[in-house]
């Protein structure tokens, strides 16, 4: 990027003493004018997100790095929000802090341009080392609940371990604390954590270790994400707590320990027993105790002035018992009074329920009245319907009947041998019996001769 040169540079007068405040806003107005809006890229470090909502953060490559502050805002609107190691590129103004001096970059936008190396290589291990199962919880190791040593493994200039020192002494002064010095940041920190830890196994005068450091940046913190390192821990026989960082930061150390503590100050308590909260409960229970003595003396009180009341003369005790008797009998007034109310309640309701089901007689009487007039003329109807039916059959029978066609002249011829009726000639025969049946009677005829007719012609037809 080329810097042109301002025509606007303020001039400073050499002979002029001039206040601090004036020099940073002068440096300030300088900068302004001179960088405008401008992209930078590098890796994101110490990201700090503040109540306010502001970020605090630095980008930095491999030779420099600078702060940067990202407003509310502004930074509201960037998603996802950066994280350690992050590769990104930020679009800001280059201004100064004038209360501290400090340059610093001041973000209007962020676009992310890929993860960190150090973050990458973080996660490759991770993986890795979750894919052999050094993280599953199968493996942890409980942490004793009264432990009678607590080794702490940090650097002694550390400030981590002074909060350590004073957690453990506030909550849990009984119990020894031995702490192994060793190197927390550097090339070798993680070979001497590691082997710090070995000792530690080997001694076994602990029962519990804490793994303590403050927090900083990702490569302040890299030596906790060593493979050798996570591998000591992993083949520990005393439990470990991760108290490495603040609650923001990660590590692979974090992940292969059987705890892990957002804080050493927090790991301290998780290790230490609870002096203060067992005296809590051995205080609660001693005014448990004298409170349940000073309620069985007050109710042994009651009971003793109960009996004292009874302690009373003889014309009170009348007086009671007449006030007794009196309320005992306004009572059995009440209570004689009461059935007799519910049986006259339930009487009216029957009565109701009776005046609503009784049955009309004289309505009854007319509808059957009614039904009798419908019957007698339904059935009467029905009879001459039945009459004319049967006229009509018998008419019809009369006019069917063979006496008429017998009347008319007729004759009905019947073989006495199989008393069928002869239709035809040919059923006839010489000498045969037949029965003649005549409108006033019948008569027995012998076939003496057979007569038949050809072609309107009669002739006699010969038997042999």
């Amino acid at each position: 990027m080329t810097v042109k040169p301002s025509s606007a540079i303020p001039v400073v007068n050499p002979d002029v003493v001039m206040p601090v405040s004036d020099l940073n806003q002068a440096i300030g107005t300088l900068l302004g004018r001179t960088f405008s809006l401008v992209w930078i890229s590098g890796e994101v470090s110490n990201f700090t997100r503040a109540v306010s909502g502001h970020w605090y953060f630095s980008i930095k490559d491999d030779y420099a790095q600078i702060r940067c502050v990202m407003f509310r805002g502004r930074a509201q609107y960037v998603q996802p929000i950066p994280r350690e190691g992050d590769r990104i590129e930020v679009r800001a103004t280059v201004a100064i802090y004038e209360p501290r001096g400090e340059l610093q970059l001041n973000v209007e936008s962020v676009r992310h341009t890929g993860q960190g190396r150090l973050y990458e290589a973080f996660l490759k291990l991770k993986t890795q080392l979750e894919t052999e199962g050094l993280f599953t919880a199968s493996r942890k190791r409980a942490l004793p609940a009264h432990p009678r040593a607590i080794g702490i493994i940090t650097s002694p200039q550390a400030a981590s371990l002074r909060d350590v020192l004073i957690t453990l002494a506030r909550r849990a002064p009984h119990v020894s604390i031995i702490v192994y010095p060793t190197q927390v940041q550097g090339t070798e920190a993680a070979s001497r954590v590691a082997s710090v830890i070995n000792i530690a196994n080997r001694r076994a005068e602990v029962d519990v270790l804490i793994l303590c450091r403050g927090g900083g940046s990702i490569e302040d913190l890299w030596a906790f994400n060593d493979e050798l390192l996570a591998r000591a821990i992993a083949s520990s026989t005393l439990p470990i707590v991760s108290g490495v960082g603040h609650e923001t930061d990660f590590t692979i150390a974090d992940f292969t320990a059987d705890i892990r503590a957002p804080t050493p100050t927090a790991a301290a308590e998780l290790v230490s027993a609870h002096r203060t909260v067992l005296l809590h409960e051995l205080i609660n229970c001693r005014e448990a105790l004298g409170s349940g003595f000073w309620r069985m003396m007050e109710r042994r009180a009651q009971y003793l002035d109960s009996i004292s009341c009874r302690l009373v003369s003889p014309s009170e005790q009348i007086a009671i018992q007449f006030r007794h008797l009196r309320q005992v009998s306004l009572r059995l007034c009440l209570a004689g009074a009461q059935p007799a109310r519910d049986a006259r309640a339930r009487l009216t309701m029957v009565l109701l329920r009776w005046q609503f089901r009784r049955p009309d007689i004289d309505r009854a009487a007319e509808r059957i009245h009614r039904l009798r007039h419908s019957l007698f003329i339904a059935f009467y109807r029905q009879n001459e319907h039945r009459n004319l039916q049967v006229y009509e059959l018998s008419t019809r029978i009369e006019l069917l009947s063979p006496r008429r066609t017998l009347d008319r002249g007729y004759a009905a011829l019947i073989d006495l041998h199989s008393g069928k009726a002869v239709y035809t000639p040919d059923a006839l025969k010489a000498g045969q019996r037949i029965t003649v049946h005549l409108a006033q009677g019948s008569v027995d005829l012998s076939i003496m001769h057979i007569q038949l007719r050809l072609n309107d012609e009669f002739y006699i037809r010969s038997e042999k």
